[in-house]
């Protein structure tokens, strides 16, 4: 695995938080012996450990990929004028190990981040005695879920990844490290969480902290997300009833005001967790989808299939569509470049966040499980209540009866394309859903080719996508070339 030791390996500079800004910045001093005579002494330093964590998550390319892995492979992304020769590899479903998207040595650098502070971290309570044991396991609770949630995305990208669960702090640590099946990583994932879950803080004080760090509600998303991953469908709704019935969460009103205090102004009534872009760390998305040579655009077919118009009266519409999600008029992806339906961001301010999770993303997961449960009545309330926020069309809407769970199904679909767009979501919600009941629902996948692959390879992608093991990503040549115990993943051998 390529986790250099580069100046503590991904501690960074940048600290995210404190309790009343954002943007302060402190240097951090290297591994072996510095680290543990000289570092980790202080609840100050690890404080700072923390915020490095966090800090992190801004490090190019990490967000950049989580929406490459997210969208790239799913039905809603179109080229642009300046997308790149390894973009267009992985929508048309050929895709191999020099492919850049593939490169996870960013998520790993995270990851070591959490490590090192959950290795280092105990020690501190030991030279410090100001540190507290409930502010320690607050930290460590951080730590264990920031963890988690990138091995999370790891293993629903990769499948089998190798699984590193002590820091590297000195250039003689072993590095050779094999991979583990996707199912250890989930349980990993699991335990992770249940760990975080009594530890960390319901409520830091201040609600940028509470939307830009982790707190117990982010914990629960995350634990739902990844029930519903492991077909534990009471667990999973359990996990959202624990943030439903807290009381802290609701939708935001779909007025004139929604798009500007979701996406503009961000940390709303209805966020859980968010990366904090701000105005010293803007985000990669302006290049990717505001200027003339835009990398991406929405899918041709995004507006009038998944949205739909309304040919009678034109202002009647869904307000996550046109104006929100994207622009109908060129096709362009909105979200991140928007102020509200007609004033666009400049360059210098694109630091719109990046959603990890939101109160509606609850709604539909717990709808989600509900629908498995056998449910399917409760589901379609949860569809219901997350469309008339948004004044969904009724050309959008699907008849469909409680007891049919796969037309349940494609309705929750359907609603999570127009409620999540282009927030990475996309080709993680379809393969969850096509890999249920030994990929009983395999047409999800087979469908994807038709409205995004070019022609000439779309026969091509359906026999790949017939191969399970064509579903997760290649790993990057070069980690193959630097870590000799790891074995490329199946399909790409």
């Amino acid at each position: 695995m390529n986790i250099k030791v580069k100046s503590m390996i991904a501690l960074m500079a940048l600290v995210l938080f404190s309790a009343t800004s954002c943007n302060k910045y402190l240097t951090l001093k290297p591994q072996d012996g510095i680290i543990r005579q000289d570092f980790w002494q202080t609840k100050e330093q690890l404080a700072a450990a923390v915020n490095g964590c966090y800090a992190s998550l801004l490090a190019d390319p990490l967000v950049e990929k989580l929406f490459l892995w997210g969208e790239l492979r799913g039905d809603m992304l179109g080229a642009g004028s300046g997308i790149k020769g390894d973009d267009v590899n992985v929508i048309n479903v050929n895709i191999n190990s020099s492919n850049g998207i593939t490169d996870w040595s960013v998520i790993y650098k995270t990851i070591n981040n959490c490590n090192t502070i959950l290795d280092f971290g105990p020690g501190v309570l030991k030279s410090d005695n100001t540190l507290t044991q409930p502010v320690l396991n607050g930290y460590l609770g951080e730590a264990y879920a920031l963890r988690a949630l990138m091995y999370f995305y790891l293993a629903r990208t990769f499948g089998d990844v190798p699984l590193k669960l002590k820091s590297t702090t000195s250039d003689a640590d072993n590095l050779q490290i094999a991979k583990s099946p996707q199912a250890d990583v989930f349980n990993q994932v699991l335990s992770d969480l249940k760990q975080a879950e009594g530890m960390v803080a319901k409520n830091y004080g201040n609600n940028d902290l509470n939307k830009g760090r982790i707190t117990y509600y982010a914990v629960e998303a995350t634990l739902a997300d990844l029930y519903l991953w492991l077909n534990q469908y009471d667990n999973a709704s359990k996990a959202c009833d624990n943030i439903i019935n807290s009381g802290q969460f609701t939708l935001v009103p779909g007025d004139a005001n929604w798009f500007t205090t979701v996406y503009f102004q961000g940390n709303s009534a209805e966020s859980i967790f968010e990366i904090q872009f701000n105005v010293n760390k803007l985000n990669p998305f302006y290049n990717m989808f505001a200027v003339s040579s835009k990398r991406f655009k929405a899918g041709l077919l995004v507006g009038s299939d998944i949205y739909t118009i309304d040919n009678v009266n034109i202002d009647n519409k869904d307000i996550r569509g046109d104006g929100a999600a994207l622009k109908f008029s060129d096709a362009s992806i909105y979200k991140y470049q928007g102020i509200n339906a007609s004033s666009t961001r400049a360059s210098s301010a694109s630091y719109a966040h990046w959603f990890v999770y939101r109160y509606s993303d609850i709604l539909l997961m717990k709808a989600e499980a509900q629908n498995q449960l056998g449910n399917g009545q409760a589901a379609l309330d949860a569809i219901n209540v997350i469309r008339t926020r948004a004044n969904a069309l009724p050309s959008s809407a699907m008849v469909v009866q409680p007891t049919d769970k796969d037309g349940i199904t494609d309705y929750l679909l359907a609603e999570r394309a127009r409620e999540f767009a282009f927030e990475g979501k996309r080709w993680f919600d379809l393969l969850r859903n096509a890999r249920r009941n030994n990929y009983a629902r395999l047409d999800l996948l087979l469908n994807i080719p038709s409205t995004t692959t070019d022609p000439q390879y779309q026969q091509a992608a359906i026999v790949k996508f017939r191969d399970q093991r064509s579903h997760y990503l290649p790993i990057f040549l070069s980690e193959l070339q630097t870590n000799k115990a790891l074995v490329q993943n199946p399909f790409y051998q």
